[in-house]
C-alpha cells in the first residue's frame, strides 16, 4: 500500500522563501499602501526580506515540504 505524499501548500510557498543555509525569508508588512507618509528610509527598508524567526518557523518549513 502507497504511503500519502507530503504536499506543498501552494499559500505559503507564494509568501515565503527558503534559503540555501535553510533560512526562511517573507516579504515585510506596511509597504503596499499609504507610503506617502513613510520616509524614504523606511521604505527602504521595507522592501528588504526579513528573516523569520520562532516558533512560526517550524510550522511553515512543514508546510513548505522542507522537514
Amino acid at each position: 500500500m502507497a504511503k500519502n505524499k507530503q504536499r506543498t501548500r501552494k499559500s505559503a510557498s507564494k509568501r515565503f522563501k527558503v534559503t540555501g543555509g535553510g533560512k526562511l525569508l517573507h516579504r515585510s508588512k506596511g509597504f503596499r499602501h499609504l507610503r506617502g507618509k513613510k520616509s524614504k528610509r523606511t521604505l527602504r527598508r521595507l522592501k528588504l526580506m526579513k528573516e523569520t524567526v520562532g516558533t512560526n518557523k517550524k510550522k511553515l518549513m512543514k508546510m513548505l515540504g522542507k522537514s
